[in-house]
Formats: C-alpha cells, sequence, structure tokens
C-alpha cells in the first residue's frame, strides 16, 4: 500500500510504502468499540461519595408521635425526604475498569487507523519545523489541508514546540505516535502524521 506524502503547504512531494499488516486491516467495528468502550471506562476516577441514612449523623429520635398530630408519620430527619437527610442508592467509590488483553487492543488499533487510510482520512506530511512555537503556524498547516474539524496531530521526537503551539487549537489534539490511543483515532475526523510518526506505529504494531 502506497500514500501520497505531503508538505506543510498541502501539496504533494512523494509516496510514502505502507505496511499491509498495520495499515491495511480489515475494518473490526465490534473490536473497535470494545477497545474505546474499556478505555473510557479506565480514565473514570470512581471517587464519588454519598452518605446514606445510616451514615447521616443524628436523626436516632423519632420527631413526633406515630399519631394524633395531623402530620405525616415520621421515624427519622434523616430519612431521604428530609433536608440534610440521606441519599437513596447513594454512591459510592468503585472501579470502573475494563479489562481488554494486549492483542485485542493492537488489533483495534490496527483496524481503526487502517479505516482511516482505506477513507482518505490521514494525511502523512514529510515533517513539521515550526520557526517559533506560534499558534498561527499550526492553525495555517490544518488550514492548508482544510481541516476545520476535530483533527489529530501525530508527531514523533521533541515535540514540545507543536504540543505548544497547537494547545490553543480548541479542535486540534496534539500526540506523541507511540502514546496514540483508540479513542484519539475514532474521535478524530482527520489525522495529520508525519513520516517518522507513521514509521513509529508501524514498529510498534506490526504482526
Amino acid at each position: 500500500m502506497q500514500v501520497k506524502v505531503y508538505n506543510t503547504e498541502a501539496k504533494e512531494i512523494g509516496k510514502l510504502e505502507l505496511n499491509d499488516a498495520v495499515f491495511g486491516c480489515e475494518y473490526n467495528e465490534p473490536l473497535i468499540h470494545q477497545a474505546v468502550v474499556a478505555y473510557q471506562a479506565n480514565q473514570r476516577q470512581g471517587t464519588k461519595s454519598a452518605l446514606t441514612r445510616t451514615e447521616v449523623r443524628g436523626g436516632g429520635i423519632k420527631p413526633w408521635r406515630q399519631k394524633g398530630t395531623g402530620r405525616a408519620r415520621q421515624g427519622s430527619i434523616r430519612a431521604p425526604q428530609w433536608i440534610k437527610g440521606g441519599v437513596v442508592f447513594a454512591p459510592k467509590p468503585r472501579d470502573f475498569r475494563k479489562k481488554i488483553n494486549k492483542k485485542m487492543k493492537a488489533q483495534a488499533f490496527r483496524s481503526a487507523i487502517s479505516y482511516k487510510v482505506a477513507n482518505n482520512e490521514l494525511v502523512v506530511v514529510d515533517q513539521i519545523k515550526l520557526a517559533q512555537p506560534k499558534t498561527k503556524l499550526v492553525a495555517q498547516i490544518l488550514k492548508n489541508f482544510n481541516f476545520d474539524k476535530r483533527t489529530l496531530l501525530l508527531v514523533t521526537g521533541d515535540c514540545a514546540d507543536i504540543v505548544r503551539a497547537g494547545a490553543n487549537i480548541e479542535k486540534l489534539t496534539v500526540t506523541d505516535a507511540v502514546l496514540a490511543n483508540i479513542y484519539e483515532l475514532v474521535s478524530s475526523y482527520s489525522i495529520i502524521a508525519t513520516k517518522d510518526a507513521m514509521k513509529k506505529i508501524e514498529e510498534a504494531y506490526s504482526l
């Protein structure tokens, strides 16, 4: 498989040979869905907590007698219907993590990035060098490729300047190719990757 290589001005300057075992995989939506759900679940902290009626302090005495007052019977001022009462089915700290084995996770990534390549949603650029870490320089690159929706920029090596320059662009995520994950791939409409980034991905996900 070959893809076109562009410069940052969106002009074609050559071609890049891709490994079919990584970038030519069959689209497997159920597997991708499983990997994305696992990723999102693993990002949850699970630290929220509230008190049930047995844990709220006070309320040990019956607020008024059972009969004869004309009011509804009550057993405790810490029942859920009372202000400052306990919470019904109160949330408690829990672990939301989902397990997915390494081979499935890797295959989901290969399937997702192959889909992007097959549908021309991934653009390969020769390299990205900024004269200064300026937001407008990165914004101009996106404008050259007519990318105005959520875009993922995959880079390698010392990319601090690019990360800093792209931080203020709302619809842009800049990620080191080695650290890219399945959620970033599927949540982006377009992907820009340098040649070095593509090589890193190929090395990491080759069978």
